[in-house]
């Protein structure tokens, strides 16, 4: 097996990082939480942040954390279903259908949270847990 240096991997599925972080900053506009700064992409790690104000409710930890994850889920399957149809079914090999697929994988490759989301929504879980928060009692796992 191949190696594949992370950087190719960011530059091929860029828009799945702009989709996660876009996905951070809706959820942050949704709940009202202040964002200090946001990068959509760069060749780094991270390839994409967003900054924003700590907040001590859970459920507002949980949907900024998780909200790539839904938001780039549906993203997937809205753009991947429509143009594998035409592909696997009718057995059409159409370049913009193509294009598609590779819009929803790589947008799809980046629904789960990252690293830093995983950490922050862990130890907001424990100390809401600790409180009785049904919400992160189921999430706890997580």
């Amino acid at each position: 097996m191949i190696p594949i240096p992370g950087i190719l991997i960011a530059l091929a599925t860029f828009p799945g990082v702009i989709a996660h972080e876009a996905a951070h900053l809706l959820f942050c506009r949704i709940r009202k939480v202040a964002v200090f700064e946001v990068c959509y992409f760069r060749l780094g790690n991270p390839a994409g942040y967003v900054v924003h104000e700590p907040t001590d409710d859970f459920t507002t930890s949980f949907l900024i954390a998780v909200g790539p994850f839904i938001i780039n889920s549906l993203l997937c399957v809205v753009f991947c279903f429509p143009a594998v149809l035409p592909v696997r079914v009718f057995g059409l090999s159409d370049p913009v259908s193509y294009f598609w697929i590779w819009l929803g994988v790589s947008i799809g490759m980046h629904a789960f949270p990252s690293t830093q989301d995983g950490r922050g929504l862990w130890g907001a879980a424990r100390r809401a847990a600790r409180s009785g928060s049904v919400l992160a009692l189921v999430s706890f796992p997580l």
